[in-house]
């Protein structure tokens, strides 16, 4: 099993968690799975970037991003080096410190 530590996030996971994941799951599904309900407003489908995560540690644990992620993360906000949208991420071997940006840009987000 792998470990997702996730960074306090002020709505979505207030204190934090750890989770425990099998290899092969997404960082958006795991989060998901375990009550973090992370914004993925495309239904996971790489075409937004409201499921965007910076991971703090083990981003070269994860395989490289393809070029349409690398596209859409160009319009994600707080982007850093070590970005990745969390649909496409998928846990390999190492553990993981995960961080959900504040704010995301979701164009059809209603309400």
């Amino acid at each position: 099993m792998t470990q997702i530590i996730v960074l306090p996030h002020e709505e979505l996971c207030p204190k934090g968690a750890l989770l425990e994941v099998a290899p092969g799951i997404s960082i958006c599904d795991a989060l998901l799975q375990n009550g973090i309900e992370i914004e993925h407003a495309c239904e996971k489908s790489c075409a937004c970037t409201t499921c965007h995560v910076i991971l703090r540690e083990g981003y070269d644990s994860l395989q490289p991003a393809e070029e349409l992620e690398d596209d859409l993360l160009d319009k994600a906000w707080g982007l850093e080096p070590n970005s990745r949208l969390s649909c496409q991420a998928v846990v390999a071997g190492a553990d993981l410190v995960v961080e959900i940006p504040k704010y995301t840009i979701n164009m059809v987000k209603e309400g």
